[in-house]
Parts: C-alpha cells; sequence; structure tokens
C-alpha cells in the first residue's frame, strides 16, 4: 500500500492536495459530520491496516485520498479529517490475513461499504471485480473440505458503489408518532415500488418512489381502506438481484432506487419526507428489517463490506472448516448477533430508524436465525436481551417471523413481541376449504390464539394474524390455484413452497365459470371476513384488498414487472371487493369487542350447535364439523378502550360455514324473550352493514354454503 504523512497525504496515483487529520474517536461509528470536519470509525477485530478512501463526487470512480487510520481504540479503527462535509464519497480498505480456510478473507484490493453509511451513492449490481478472489482459479466443494480461493487482486473501487456521508438535519416540523395500540391496528404489507409504480394517478417522476408513497394519491387510497400502518419490504439498501430486497448491505442506509430525488443522501430527505407525510395522516410506518443475513451470500459471494471487513466477526461458521458458513437463512450466510460488537451494530441501527427516521416498529426476517448461538436455538438470547431492555425501543411494535429454514417457533418469542401467526393461516386456509379436523384449533385461532399468546403476559394482539403474504400466493391466486406456477421465475418451478392450502374451487387458473368466479369471490370474502373478525392483530398484503394476482406464481421475488406491481385498472368485481374490504376495517374500529386487549374468558363466549346448545369437546373434534359459531356476550366484558370509555356490551354472534351445504341455523334467545339479530355482515351476499329487518331469537336461519355471517343482538 501506498503510504501516506501524519496530514494524510494522498496515495501517489491520487496526486490531490493534503488533508489535515487528527485522531479522532471511536464512537460513534461510521462517518460523522460535525461541522468542521468528518470523524470516520470502523470496528475490525483481526484487521492490521484500515484505510479510509475518498471519492471525487463528479467522477465516483477516481479515488482522491487513501489515507490510513493509525488510531485503534479497543479494535475500532478512527481518525478525524478536517474540512469534509457532507455528500463526500467514501469506502474502506482492509488489509489483514488472506486464509480462507482459517475464515479470514482480507483484501485491501477491494472497496468496502462502511456497515454504518447513512446512504450509499449506486444501486448495488454486481460486477466481477467485486469478488474477493480471483475466478479463473477458484474452485470450492461445499463442506467437501476442499477451498481454493486465490486473492484476487483487480481493484474494486472504480465500479464499487460508496458510502455517502449526510447532513443529518431535517425539519421534522411538528411530527408526532401516531401511536396506534398495537390491538386497534390493522396492517397493511406493501412494496414501496410496486405500490405506486403504475398509478397513472401520481406524477410519473415519483411512481415507484418514496415520494410516490407520500403523494396525496396513496395516502388517500390508504385512508379510505382503512388501515393503520404499512409494512414497507426491505428499505435497508440491498443487493439489486431480488425484487423483494431481501438482501441487505446497508442496515443504516434507505434504499437509493426508491429516491426520485437522487442517490447522494437525497434519499435520506426523502424517506424522512414520506414518514412525516404518513403520520400526518394517522398512519405508522414499519419496516422489515433482515438482521439475519447479507448480500455478500456464501464464500464464492462478493466482497461488498463485513466479509473483507472482519469475516470471521460478522459471520457464524462451519465449526471445524471455518471457510464455510453456517447457513440457517437458505442465503448462504448467518450474521452473527452473538458477537457483542455486531449486535452493537443492529441496536445501533434499530435505534437509529426510530430516533432518527421516526419509524414506528420492525418486522424481523427470519428471526429464529437471530437468536441462534454457533450451538443452537435458544429462548434467551443476547439480541432478545438486549432488546428488551432498550428504552428507544420499548414503545415501537416489534413482529418477529418466528421461524428460519431450520426451526419453527411460533408463540416462543417473549412478552414484548408479536409473531406473525403462521398457525392461523394455515388454520384458516384449512378451514375454509373444508379439511376435515380443524374446528377446535380454528375455533382457538379466532380468539387470538390462547394456547400460544396467554400464558406468558401477552395479548390476543401479540398474534400477527394473517392470510397471505407477500411470500406465498395471493388472497386471489389462494382461491384460483391448486398448484404454484413459478414457471417465469427461471428454475423449473422448483421454487416456492409446494404446500399452499390452497383449492382452485374447481377449475386452475382464470375461467369463464360463472359459478366458479362467484365461489372464488365468496372465498375472498371469507378469509377476509375471518382476518376482520378475529382476534389478534391483522395483516393484509398489498392488492388482496381488491383481488391481485400474480398468475399462480408463489415466490415472485425476481420480478420486478407487473407480477408483482399493483394494478390500478379495476373490474366491477375488483371494485366491489375493495369496498366491502374497506367496510369490514371500518366495522372492527367501530366495535371494540372485536380487538380486545386481553383474552376472553370462557364466561364471556361459547360456540353453538346449529341446532342450539354449547359444542362440546367432541364436537370440536369431530372431523365433520365445517360450521363454528361464536357467541360473545359483551355485558361480560369489563374492559375499557384506549381513550377510557367502557368497551361496549354488545352480543354478537359470528357463524362461520365451511360446509358446501346450507346449514339451518336455530338462532339464541339471550335474556330476553323479544330478543332479535341483526345481520351485520354476510359473506355470501358481499355486505357489511344493516341489510334485513331483525329475526327473532329462536327462529332458524338458512345459512348459505361457504359463508361468514356476523349478527348483532337489537
Amino acid at each position: 500500500m501506498n503510504k501516506t504523512s501524519k496530514e494524510g497525504v494522498p496515495s501517489d496515483k491520487t496526486g490531490s492536495e493534503k488533508i489535515v487529520s487528527k485522531p479522532g474517536k471511536p464512537y460513534p461509528r461510521g462517518a460523522t459530520y460535525d461541522g468542521e470536519g468528518i470523524n470516520f470509525a470502523l470496528f475490525s477485530e483481526n484487521a492490521t491496516a484500515v484505510y479510509v478512501c475518498l471519492y471525487d463526487t463528479a467522477d465516483p470512480t477516481r479515488e482522491t485520498n487513501r489515507i490510513p487510520l493509525t488510531e485503534r481504540t479497543e479494535m475500532v479503527w478512527h481518525i478525524y479529517l478536517e474540512g469534509l462535509h457532507p455528500g463526500q464519497l467514501y469506502g474502506y480498505r482492509v488489509d489483514g490475513d488472506y486464509n480462507p480456510q482459517a475464515g479470514h478473507f482480507f483484501n485491501p484490493n477491494k472497496l468496502l461499504l462502511d456497515p454504518y453509511a447513512r446512504a450509499i451513492n449506486a444501486p448495488v449490481n454486481h460486477d466481477d471485480s467485486w469478488l474477493g478472489y480471483d475466478t479463473a482459479k477458484a474452485t470450492s466443494r461445499e463442506f467437501g473440505r476442499e477451498l481454493h480461493l486465490k486473492r484476487s487482486e483487480i481493484d474494486s473501487g472504480p465500479t464499487m458503489p460508496k458510502s455517502v456521508v449526510v447532513d443529518t438535519t431535517f425539519d421534522w416540523e411538528d411530527d408526532s408518532l401516531p401511536d396506534v395500540p398495537l390491538h386497534r391496528s390493522i396492517i397493511y404489507e406493501m412494496h414501496v415500488k410496486g405500490f405506486t409504480y403504475q398509478n397513472t394517478a401520481i406524477p410519473e417522476a415519483i411512481r415507484g418512489t418514496y415520494a410516490g408513497l407520500a403523494a396525496p394519491e396513496s395516502i388517500e387510497y390508504l385512508k379510505k381502506l382503512g388501515i393503520t400502518a404499512v409494512e414497507l419490504l426491505p428499505v435497508h439498501q440491498f443487493s439489486n438481484e431480488s425484487y423483494w430486497g431481501y438482501n441487505s448491505i446497508g442496515f443504516f442506509a434507505p434504499q437509493n432506487t426508491y429516491s426520485s430525488s437522487g442517490m447522494n443522501g437525497e434519499q435520506v430527505t426523502e424517506f424522512k419526507q414520506m414518514v412525516k407525510a404518513l403520520h400526518k395522516a394517522g398512519i405508522e410506518v414499519i419496516l422489515d428489517v433482515v438482521y439475519n443475513h447479507t448480500a455478500e451470500g456464501n464464500q464464492m459471494g462478493p466482497t461488498l463490506s463485513f466479509q473483507g471487513i472482519d469475516n470471521r466477526v460478522y459471520y457464524h461458521q462451519v465449526g471445524d472448516s471455518p471457510e464455510y458458513y453456517m447457513d440457517y437463512t437458505g442465503t448462504g450466510n448467518t450474521f452473527n448477533l452473538s458477537h457483542p460488537r455486531v449486535l452493537q451494530m443492529v441496536m445501533d441501527s434499530l435505534r437509529y430508524w426510530v430516533t432518527d427516521m421516526h419509524v414506528d416498529g420492525f418486522r424481523f426476517d427470519l428471526a429464529s436465525a437471530l437468536i441462534r448461538t454457533d450451538e443452537e436455538f435458544g429462548s434467551v438470547s443476547s439480541f432478545l436481551d438486549t432488546v428488551a431492555q432498550d428504552p428507544i425501543l420499548a414503545p415501537v411494535k416489534l413482529i418477529a417471523e418466528p421461524w428460519d429454514i431450520h426451526s419453527y417457533h411460533v408463540g416462543g418469542f417473549p412478552v414484548t413481541w408479536s409473531e406473525w401467526n403462521g398457525k392461523y393461516r394455515d388454520a384458516i386456509r384449512a378451514f375454509w376449504i373444508a379439511h376435515e379436523g380443524k374446528a377446535a384449533e380454528t375455533a382457538a385461532r379466532l380468539l387470538g390464539s390462547p394456547d400460544l399468546y396467554a400464558n406468558d403476559g401477552r395479548s390476543p394482539a401479540n398474534s400477527i394474524n394473517l392470510i397471505t403474504a407477500h411470500d406465498g400466493f395471493t388472497l386471489n391466486d389462494l382461491v384460483s390455484y391448486n398448484e404454484k406456477h413459478n414457471d417465469a421465475n427461471g428454475e423449473d418451478n422448483r421454487d416456492g413452497s409446494n404446500d399452499n392450502i390452497s383449492w382452485n374451487c374447481g377449475v386452475e387458473g382464470p375461467t369463464k365459470k360463472a359459478a366458479i368466479n362467484e365461489l372464488r369471490e365468496r372465498q375472498k370474502r371469507n378469509f377476509l371476513t375471518t382476518l376482520m373478525l378475529s382476534q389478534g392483530t391483522p395483516m393484509l398484503v398489498m392488492g388482496d384488498e381488491y383481488g391481485r394476482t400474480q398468475d399462480g406464481n408463489n415466490n415472485v421475488y425476481n420480478q420486478d414487472n407487473e407480477l408483482s406491481w399493483m394494478d390500478w385498472k379495476w373490474t366491477k368485481r375488483q371494485k366491489d371487493l375493495f369496498e366491502y374490504t374497506s367496510q369490514l376495517m371500518r366495522l372492527r374500529k367501530e366495535i371494540p369487542l372485536l380487538s380486545r386487549r386481553r383474552f376472553f374468558g370462557t364466561d364471556q363466549i361459547s360456540y353453538l350447535l346449529p341446532e342450539g346448545g354449547e359444542m362440546t369437546g367432541h364436537d370440536f373434534d369431530n372431523p365433520r364439523t365445517h360450521c363454528l359459531a361464536l357467541f360473545i356476550d359483551g355485558q361480560r366484558v369489563d374492559e375499557q378502550t384506549e381513550d377510557g370509555k367502557d368497551i361496549g356490551d354488545e352480543q354478537l354472534l359470528w357463524i362461520l360455514n365451511a360446509y358446501w351445504g346450507e346449514i339451518p341455523f336455530k338462532l339464541p334467545k339471550v335474556g330476553r324473550k323479544n330478543s332479535q339479530w341483526q345481520i351485520l355482515v354476510d359473506s355470501f351476499m358481499g355486505t357489511v352493514h344493516p341489510t334485513s329487518q331483525p329475526f327473532d331469537g329462536g327462529e332458524t336461519y338458512m345459512v348459505q354454503p361457504r359463508s361468514s355471517m356476523l349478527f348483532r343482538l337489537v
């Protein structure tokens, strides 16, 4: 490496003017501007030398300065450079032992992104120069204990994206967090680009961007639908081989391709403007975050950041073969949160998005992988312990995807965590396609899964109820396909889950048969009704409110096209489904009994038989039980709403008939002899409001096949 003087003389080949340096400080990490200069701080335990490389903003391929960080405090390399300003492009080069068999991949020929970079100046695509090894002389046999990787001598600097020093000032004005209680939340999982990219009502220049999501047209739509929070698919800077974004490489940097205003720090301001606009409309922002792995992949992947900074620290390796990665994520590597400095970085990232970016919560992708040690999953981990005591994270929503490719831990996270309830999803799907033996489990799922969450201090709201998610069939495809159709992905239909618990209603894919199309629409309404009337926190996937299709593809991770984007040209049928969905959300908000903070007691509810009387264990266990009727007695519920009012004394009867024939149901007599029942929801007719004269208690009502109804006692 070229030498640098005490005043920071650049390397011989750059020839720029001198930059005055000072020792700097080890904290905060990253590049911090103080009004006069920039402090750089980078942790590396095993490096022997670290250089900060400055690049020309007008020509990012040109390295202007290469300055060694000679100060090292507690394994943090640091320096302060006077006269630099926000907008400065930079990266690191880290030297040390290049010994893949020992798990070390140091290579100063590779420019590395700062793990704490607040912005990155270009898309992270792929270039062979980013590979840390010589591709012409590389051989690898996975876990065959043969790995021959010669260090690459190619300089990746000219093509590698650069970290950007960001001006953190922003006028938040009177921004305040909507602070919607979890039990009153309705979450909308969405993709920043896919949501607005085809919406012609939005100016073309901002479609598919943070500004597009903040546009009045987008916010008006979300308000009309009735959601309380958007859950954004990953917006941490990711490599662009994935449309979904589950290949993070910058845990502090907003994805730059979602910016309409620029990539030299402008993406940070645009993201903040989006959050501020959504908050003003009362809508929370939850981020889907991917701390379990990175875009560097396995030992044959590119050297973008962590691998070149200190591979043995940042990743889990195979114990006796550290040249290979432990892969609990299906992506090639697993981030090592058992190391205190890696854990510190993740915590710093979470706090940054709360304090500086004003987000309201996080959904943790493959959360089981985050709490692994090198040996096994544990219910207690450094990560969970650290999150639990953090005062900044205490008020925000924490949602776990409670599984990874080797483990399934629904119900196993601590009291402060909510979870994507995969058991709810599977039970409700199976119930509505009339699988046998699902009555007992479905009955528990409708009540917020007390078997999973009632015994550890949690509430029904900790169950994030979902029918569909980004990963899998859309709601429309769930009722239109028995099999996945992923041919467009180029993997011979091998990718994506084969176990979808779906039913095509008699024909695979689109059909002109009116009876099948009517049944499909009814099944969509049944799923939506169940989702919105169940205890717990409902999550709806972008487009399910109108019936978006992916043509049977259940894994559109690489489909950045019409297959994944929202289609804003709707048929009458789609408009009707949207109206039904929004009315369901409105009804859920109007009746607090449908979204309680506590679990129902046995004296407050009962499951009724169609002929009268309560269901017994035998009825629940009967494999042919396809009809459930939940009676909720609000007069026995002593609970206040969040504004201190009584939750109400309504008495509700919710009937779910998954049977293929109509069922005569004797409406119960409650209290008074002249009790009457008013229909609030009828999925068979597609209505969500009182639709007829009340029916007398004791009267037999014919519940239509495959339908759901909600009655209220009047």
